[in-house]
């Protein structure tokens, strides 16, 4: 081991003697079995090499490789014009090839020689530019690749120092392989110009030596010695020529080259019987029943790997399987069941075709297009629906969940269709009697053949998918504020942020947390108004946080500041009757409110609440009775209060403020809730 260092000072000393001092043939012999070892065994190792810098050596090595051979060419060259004999590896080259017609060893001499100049050494050479120059190309970018992985926390600085180094070493190491096979150029080039003076001067040292022969003797005798030379020394160096295309056109993998090669070529069985069909098809062109022959073995190769696909793909299921079972078993496999979807439908197997793709329904598409309007609508972010068949439902019922519990059901006929009627409609129809699922409206089921004339008599009519739709999209919204997360939330900020960064940044965390924004982003949505507009519930929320931190005050300042939109949503030219509340009852209100450290709630006598709740109910079925929905207005200090008094009788009752109406807008008082 200690005298490696010394073997290429040793080699380099051995090139410059056998150029510069006479050998004998024996010693020659020996180098050239030498060199053709040497070439043996550079070409095995760039075969089995995984990438190129496994061989990082490889230019300084066919440097010296080159050398070798040229002092080997010269060595040979001078023994041959001065002696006429250049050993017996020269002379059996010659011999073997050349045999008893000098002139097809010339010829076979030189298509091997053409081959390794115009075909190998040339389609080398261009490789070598061509990866040298994208190597050099692709560098920056691969360096800042590092830098982005090293700055996002992917790898530490170690990996990072020796990422960089191997992209260092591989655009030094294409760079040198462009500049080294030059050399393998040249030297091919060099052994025709060997060729040539060996001939010729051998011709002409063999005419002076041996005056007596002839001189088709003397030209046959250097013609073989000449080939013999030049295929001792070319066959290497063909064999080094291999070596670099292999190395500068090999990619990195993690398999050896002839397994990978073999993989790649015999893909699957289908590309060994479509070549099968061509060899026998070949065979009546060529005529030779050897194609028939390699078709057969094809057809044997193609129906192994069959049998072998479809092992492994068992193999696989079986393995699945196993690692399956063994999920099952695991303690910590439990953690995944404890998953709960925020929204979920539930349907009988009679309603499949609604979800199936396959069979004509568009139920998942209504899905999304249920997300995309309740974004546009309430501006809140609505978790995915989860669409679930459930045996245990009978064939034609469906129920929608709320973060695992069960908050509406219903029954469709898919082969009917819901007709309402609204109040307008001319005579009445036959039909299934139903309740219609999202609004609570008697409605009809009522057959295909019947569906033009309810419309034509004023009924509004809808098919099964639509029904399931819209009250989908009413329990979305009634529950909204218990779907809003602090992810979501959180998600709205950011999406915020991006364009208005001083207004979040000012509020959270500063004066609010995120979960203070999140109650009263929920109470707004218990109440139907859109969190569209974040910009001015943000800028409201950070002018008034200073002030109280009580979320149930912030969200009223931040109703008063969306008044505009309020006013929009629920009061209409066809719909500005309203409920006013005494004044005697407002005062009620205020001096039963109760303030603790945990909020504030109405402490109303019960007989007062209850009156104040029959008056209310008489005015709201007045309201109902003439189609319009029931409105309340109060002062803005008791909205609220009153708000959460009706909650539990009326939970959809709109109670507004005076501070949220639009001054443009005109209301009219149809009754005034009192206390006697």
């Amino acid at each position: 081991m200690k005298y490696k260092s010394f073997a290429v000072a040793i080699w380099g000393v051995v090139i410059l003697l056998v150029i510069l001092v006479p050998l004998p043939t024996v010693l020659m012999d020996i180098l050239f079995i030498l060199n053709i070892t040497i070439s043996l065994l550079v070409l095995l190792n760039a075969i089995y090499a995984k990438d190129a810098l496994s061989m990082s050596s490889f230019p300084t090595l066919l440097l010296f490789t080159t050398l070798y051979r040229l002092a080997l060419n010269v060595a040979a060259t001078r023994l041959i014009i001065g002696q006429g004999d250049a050993g017996k590896v020269v002379e059996s080259f010659g011999e073997f090839v050349g045999g008893n017609n000098i002139v097809v060893g010339a010829i076979i001499f030189l298509v091997i020689m053409l081959v390794q100049f115009l075909v190998i050494t040339k389609g080398a050479e261009r490789v070598s530019e061509v990866a040298a120059r994208f190597t050099l190309d692709a560098m920056p970018g691969k360096q800042m690749a590092v830098d982005a992985d090293l700055n996002a926390g992917l790898i530490n600085e170690a990996q990072a120092k020796e990422r960089r180094k191997n992209i260092q070493r591989e655009a030094d190491f294409y760079g040198a392989m462009d500049g080294a096979s030059k050399f393998v150029k040249n030297d091919a080039i060099f052994g025709f110009i060997t060729v040539i003076l060996n001939i010729i001067g051998g011709f002409i040292m063999g005419m002076m030596q041996n005056s007596g022969a002839s001189w088709n003797d003397i030209l046959e005798k250097y013609t073989k010695l000449t080939i013999g030379n030049g295929l001792a020394v070319q066959i290497p160096a063909l064999l080094i020529s291999v070596a670099t295309g292999i190395i500068v056109t090999r990619a990195a993998s993690d398999e050896e080259l002839s397994e990978e090669i073999i993989s790649q070529l015999f893909t699957g069985p289908k590309t060994m019987f479509v070549a099968a069909g061509a060899c026998f098809l070949l065979t009546f062109i060529i005529g030779r029943f050897f194609m028939i022959i390699v078709a057969a073995f094809l057809v044997f190769l193609g129906i192994r790997m069959q049998d072998s696909e479809q092992e492994k793909i068992k193999q696989d299921e079986k393995e699945m399987e196993e690692r399956t079972v063994e999920e099952i078993r695991k303690p910590e496999n439990v953690v995944t069941l404890l998953h709960v979807d925020p929204i979920e439908l539930e349907f009988g197997y009679g309603l499949i075709p609604l979800a199936d793709v396959n069979q004509g329904g568009d139920l998942l598409d209504r899905v999304v297009m249920i997300r995309r309007q309740l974004a546009l609508e309430l501006g809140m972010i609505v978790p995915v629906i989860r669409l679930r068949d459930n045996i245990q439902l009978n064939p034609n019922q469906y129920v929608i969940k709320i973060k695992g519990v069960e908050v509406a059901e219903g029954e469709l006929l898919l082969d009917h269709f819901l007709a309402m009627n609204p109040g307008t409609a001319e005579e009445e129809i036959e039909g299934i009697p139903t309740t219609e699922p999202a609004f609570g409206l008697p409605a009809l089921w009522i057959t295909e053949s019947q569906r033009d004339r309810a419309e034509m008599l004023g009924y509004t009519v809808v098919d099964p998918p639509s029904v399931i739709s819209t009250h989908m999209t009413e329990v979305i919204k009634r529950h909204a504020h218990e779907l809003l997360s602090r992810q979501d939330v959180q998600t709205l900020l950011d999406n915020v942020k991006s364009s208005y960064p001083a207004i979040v940044e000012e509020l959270v965390p500063k004066q609010l947390s995120l979960g203070e924004v999140q109650k009263v982003l929920c109470n707004l949505l218990r109440e139907g108004v859109s969190i569209r507009d974040m910009v001015t519930i943000l800028e409201t929320l950070a002018d008034y946080a200073p002030v109280t931190r009580d979320t149930d005050m912030l969200t009223e300042y931040v109703r008063q500041a969306l008044g505009r939109a309020i006013t929009k949503t629920f009061i209409t030219p066809d719909n500005s009757d309203v409920i006013t509340l005494d004044p005697q009852v407002e005062q009620l209100i205020l001096d039963s409110v109760q303030k603790t450290e945990a909020g504030s709630y109405i402490a109303l006598e019960p007989s007062v609440s209850n009156k104040i709740m029959q008056n209310l109910l008489k005015l709201v079925e007045k309201v109902a009775q003439l189609g319009k929905q029931p409105i309340v207005l109060a002062s803005p200090v008791v909205r609220l209060y009153f708000k959460r008094l009706t909650e539990q009788t009326i939970p959809g009752l709109v109670v507004l403020s005076y501070n949220e109406l639009d001054p443009s807008v005109k209301v009219r008082s149809i009754g005034m809730v009192t206390c006697s």
